[in-house]
């Protein structure tokens, strides 16, 4: 698949099939999450690759909305250093979007679904992945085949339409 279409063809799945993802696979989808840029480039993410089943079910409780992580072929958790400054915290976030999206397509491109969760439970993610007190689990990205159907570019899409998301010199 080449970029636009792994960009067309990317969407939230959160049913996966049985079959285990190659291990050189998610070596390229982790490869482009480290790649991704930062603000300064400080790169401000360590990722936790979990793929044991029992620990995935676990690893689910760390939100409500999480229960498709214990279903994946394989999680990442996006850990990030603990921030107070505000600014400091928002380029932190949107370094950790683009870490995320970059990961995302790359699995796209592999014909590899995901989808992304939250993380309430700190603790309960502590002593699951063992990240020091200093950072926190700030997001879970799954990784597996679709159960449904083979990500392919997507021709009807539930978005609002061109014309209505983009603004030329003013809104």
């Amino acid at each position: 698949m080449d970029t636009w279409d792994a960009i067309r063809a990317r969407r939230n799945v959160r049913a996966f099939s049985d079959r285990p993802i190659a291990g050189e696979d998610l070596h390229l989808i982790l490869e482009a999450g480290r790649r991704a840029p930062s603000a300064r480039n400080t790169q401000p993410w360590d990722f936790v690759v979990v793929a044991e089943r029992a620990r995935l079910v676990q690893l689910a409780g760390v939100w409500q909305g999480a229960g498709h992580i214990a279903h994946s072929a394989a999680t990442i958790a996006i850990v990030a250093p603990n921030a107070t400054d505000p600014r400091q915290v928002g380029l932190i976030q949107f370094d950790l979007g683009q870490a995320s999206m970059v990961m995302a397509i790359a699995a796209a491109d592999l014909g590899i679904g995901s989808g992304h969760a939250a993380v309430a439970d700190q603790d309960l993610a502590r002593s699951l992945l063992g990240f020091p007190d200093t950072h926190h689990l700030a997001f879970l990205l799954a990784l597996g085949y679709p159960a449904d159907r083979p990500l392919v570019p997507l021709k009807r899409m539930d978005r609002r339409s061109f014309e209505d998301v983009v603004h030329r010199e003013r809104w």
